[in-house]
């Protein structure tokens, strides 16, 4: 099930609870114990740069895919870290990639010591506004899955109220020439709600190959022992260059166009339980230029696209996706449920560091 693992970081005690959370969570994703080590470095340096530059923020640990879609029977996990803040920003995020920089008197090494540990890596800061720092480690240093694509996909995932579990889950798989997401959000939340997401996810990956609205309905039956799920799936045709769309219940689904934007729109009922009598596929090309953005109902349904969206190009999707969060975020609106947000985009040869 979706485990997470979320650490606000406010003061220096939650340093070790952060370095504590990342070895549990790389001990979930079975990695040795050079990756653990490495998974712990990581974590405590992000944490330390949370107090230090931004005033606190929180971490963020899951295990996710490769943001290279992978084929739907590897199981290779990552542990993916996550540092969110609302602080002053960077205004220079090369210069802070740089060994030996700093403005806080220190020796200047933690982002940079970040990059080479991590597998993937991204930064993405706008002054005034904060900064996000993705890591993801795998069990081998620099291990890439084999062969390239030209889209790439991320996401992010936070349980209600520091849960141990989401009713969220999501995942991106491939199988020849189709590259297919889905993102389930378990009816309510807790252990099982994840249960629920989780077989959206499992039967995904025994039938990638089909078609949205056959998929769906083959969710259908996999979900009927649940509490049920509302579930988004958009498949892109790498070589037709077509996406298409179906999605049952209430998960928001946005495609970016250059610079306009349009909803997809998915159709009432709930997966495993009321499935609609009539599910159209919706398609849509796909260009160089395109974003796609699947939320679950955590997300404000109205929420506003920030300076990170601009930037999809170079960033990596789930640094994307955790600023859509960040952003949306305030507390004069209190979080309800779980909040899940993935995104696919274009695979670009000038990608943030």
């Amino acid at each position: 099930m979706p485990r997470v693992w979320e650490v606000p970081v406010h003061d220096s005690t939650r340093v070790r609870d952060v370095r504590v959370a990342a070895r549990e969570a790389a001990d979930h994703a079975r990695l040795p114990e050079s990756r653990v080590a490495a998974a712990e470095l990581v974590a405590t340096e992000l944490a330390t740069n949370l107090l230090k530059h931004a005033g606190g923020g929180r971490i963020l640990l899951d295990l996710v895919g490769p943001a290279v879609p992978a084929y739907a029977d590897e199981r290779a996990p990552l542990l993916q870290i996550l540092a969110v803040d609302h602080g002053p920003g960077m205004a220079d995020t090369g210069a802070a990639m740089r060994d030996g920089y700093s403005t806080t008197a220190s020796l200047g090494a933690g982002l940079g010591t970040c990059l080479r540990t991590a597998d993937d890596f991204g930064l993405h800061s706008v002054p005034g506004r904060g900064t996000i720092v993705m890591a993801r480690i795998g069990a081998r240093t620099g291990h890439k899955p084999a062969g390239s694509l030209p889209v790439r996909a991320g996401g992010v995932n936070i349980p209600l109220a520091g849960g141990e579990f989401s009713g969220d889950a999501w995942a991106c798989v491939r199988a020849s020439e189709r590259v297919t997401v889905l993102l389930a959000d378990g009816l309510g939340h807790g252990p099982q709600a994840a249960r629920a997401s989780t077989a959206a996810v499992e039967a995904l990956r025994q039938a990638p190959h089909l078609p949205p609205p056959e998929l769906l309905r083959r969710l259908h039956g996999a979900l009927r022992d649940t509490r049920g799920a509302a579930v988004a799936v958009a498949q892109l045709d790498l070589g037709a260059r077509k996406l298409s769309f179906a999605g049952v219940g209430n998960v928001g689904v946005r495609l970016r166009r250059g610079d306009s934007w349009q909803g997809l729109v998915s159709h009432p009922g709930i997966i495993g339980s009321h499935f609609p009598a009539h599910l159209p596929r919706h398609q849509e090309a796909w260009t160089d230029d395109c974003l796609l953005v699947l939320h679950s109902d955590g997300l404000p349904s109205r929420w506003s696209p920030g300076p990170a969206v601009d930037a999809h190009s170079s960033l990596d999707p789930a640094v994307t996706a955790a600023s859509i969060v960040r952003d949306a975020s305030s507390s004069a609106r209190p979080v309800r449920d779980d909040t899940a947000v993935v995104v696919l985009s274009p695979c670009t040869s000038d990608r943030n560091p």
